[in-house]
């Protein structure tokens, strides 16, 4: 299955548990993973929610200059040790022209393999490179095949996973389509899920906003093919995918929120240009926008008082359009 081998250590499918870090992409693929093991026979482990042991264990395995969401990863990664036999870290690189993503979910397995070394896992890997022409389909069936599974095996596993994948993106699409059409201050969260539904990281900022009675609308739950297509209409050149379905569903629908709310991590370049460019360049402004970048300091003061001041002014914005 693509497996990065360690040495002296020998693979048996029978005996496969397959660790799931609660970070980066799993909040994306976590039904498409799971759904596709299990159709395979083998046994997933998630690690636990994120909390500051995780987040100081990660820090302690990466570099200083990491961005805040690939501490809390490696944390995640740390947390498997001794619950499974196997880390999935994929690398995926891109889905094709103007679809790629950020260096680090090309370089994690590799980064991962050598952080732990000496770690009684093995590190198991796809590859998702449109040079190379593998899609996400051919490069999860290849992993099954390599593995000793056979293709009509892994042929059914990936429609099964598939297909429960993209109905839970629907899902979660057609719910969010919803909030929009809600009475009430309405407040677009735009963040990447990995932000947002980190329980240590975003998850409080959510909550509160839910506790200050705002309707809190995420942007990364979005149709992503309209998504993508829409983005156009911010940047013809914006390339990176995550980035891209963010913009474009704000694109779609910043005229029916009252502000909105760009979530980053710090360091991210990536989020670092983009929410510059939707500062500076974009209609999207014509809507009150909060820039909060997140990290690693432990009070939540700021915070609070950030989020109450912001959430006061759209109110006060509101009542007076509505005079």
């Amino acid at each position: 299955m693509n497996i990065i081998k360690m040495p002296g250590k020998e693979n048996h499918v029978e005996e496969m548990v397959v660790g799931l870090p609660r970070a980066f992409l799993y909040y994306r693929y976590k039904v498409l993973w799971e759904t596709f093991f299990k159709e395979l026979g083998i046994r997933t482990v998630v690690s636990p929610d994120t909390n500051l042991e995780i987040m100081k264990n990660g820090a302690g395995r990466a570099a200083s200059e990491m961005c805040m969401a690939m501490k809390i990863y490696m944390g995640h990664v740390e947390a498997l040790e001794g619950k499974c036999t196997h880390v999935l870290v994929p690398r995926i690189l891109d889905f094709g022209i103007r679809r790629v993503m950020c260096t680090n979910f090309e370089a994690l397995p590799d980064l991962v393999s050598n952080v732990f070394r000496d770690c009684s896992f093995q590190v198991l890997s796809y590859d998702v490179d449109s040079g190379k022409r593998k899609d996400h389909r051919k490069a999860m069936m290849e992993m099954a095949v390599e593995n000793g599974f056979s293709l009509k095996a892994a042929s059914k596993a990936w429609k099964t996973a598939s297909k429960a994948q993209d109905e839970a993106w629907a899902a979660a699409a057609r719910k969010t389509e919803a909030l929009y059409h809600k009475e009430g201050l309405k407040l677009i969260l735009a963040g990447h899920s990995y932000i947002i539904e980190d329980e240590y990281i975003g998850k409080p900022v959510l909550q509160k906003l839910e506790k200050m009675g705002v309707t809190v609308i995420r942007a990364d739950q979005v149709d992503k093919k309209k998504a993508l297509r829409e983005s156009e209409k911010a940047s013809p050149t914006l390339k990176w995918e995550l980035s891209r379905e963010i913009v474009g569903s704000l694109a779609m629908h910043y005229a029916q929120a009252d502000g909105i709310i760009l979530l980053a991590v710090y360091p991210c370049a990536l989020d670092s240009m983009v929410n510059d460019m939707l500062i500076h360049k974009n209609k999207i402004t014509k809507v009150p926008v909060l820039q909060m970048t997140l990290d690693d300091q432990t009070g939540s003061a700021g915070l609070d008082t950030r989020l109450e001041s912001f959430v006061d002014i759209l109110e006060m914005r509101r009542g007076e359009q509505n005079e």
